[in-house]
């Protein structure tokens, strides 16, 4: 896709993010860049530690880079209060983790509606049970998280990403705990789920079945990112 005659979803400017650990200063990012277009399916490749999840946590705001910028649809959300990025993550990007994250004193429905609670979103009710019927669990309304299989809380966790209609869905290893038949079940979720709706979607993976499946791949190597597409095997 031309980025100029696309709208760009994340926009990433000379990202830079270091840790301290046992006194000295572990980099993790040095000046990072990249743009994803709207509408896109973006692989994240990377060897474990290299900074994945680092990254996505600050495009989702979770956390805060030493430097550079992060553009959400064109918002630069580095530039805002911690208050204002709560609420931005919190109407704009879906988030799928690698162990699912789902309450487990809450039921399935209950932990889809607490999203639309927050966001005080109407109709919460009936968006529940049309994601579950989506993800092929609308049996599992009143179920709770630890009666699921692996598969079946990642589908829960997916559809609990997408509830509030975000623009942006941001995967950590979404089947890195799942056997591959149920991994590439996942996969066309979030393929057939998110791209009808124009979202975007960058996904941290370890993957190669999954890095072909989308648009792009980019890959973390030293703190720097890089466009590898065309040359995953």
């Amino acid at each position: 896709m031309n980025s100029q005659t696309k709208t760009v979803s994340i926009r990433l400017k000379n990202l830079c993010k270091s840790y301290v650990e046992g006194g000295q200063p572990h980099v993790i990012l040095r000046g990072a860049g990249s743009e994803i277009i709207e509408g896109e399916m973006v692989a994240l490749l990377g060897r474990s530690g290299s900074g994945k999840s680092t990254l996505l946590n600050l495009i989702s705001g979770i956390d805060i880079a030493d430097a550079g910028e992060v553009e959400i649809d064109g918002k630069v959300i580095t530039s805002m209060s911690d208050r204002e990025r709560t609420l931005f993550r919190r109407e704009n990007i879906g988030f799928v983790y690698q162990f699912f994250n789902l309450i487990p004193t809450l039921s399935v429905g209950e932990n889809l509606k607490l999203v639309m609670e927050l966001n005080k979103a109407g109709e919460a009710e009936a968006r529940c049970k049309e994601l579950l019927d989506a993800v092929g669990l609308n049996d599992r309304y009143d179920s709770f998280p630890d009666k699921l299989s692996g598969g079946e809380q990642q589908r829960v966790a997916i559809a609990r990403a997408l509830i509030h209609k975000p623009s942006i869905i941001l995967a950590d290893e979404p089947t890195g705990n799942l056997d591959e038949e149920t991994a590439q079940d996942i996969w066309r979720l979030l393929d057939t789920l998110v791209r009808p709706s124009g979202g975007t979607i960058l996904l941290a993976t370890h993957s190669m079945a999954a890095a072909k499946r989308c648009d792009r791949v980019l890959e973390l190597v030293g703190g720097e990112l890089h466009d590898i597409t065309g040359k995953v095997d």
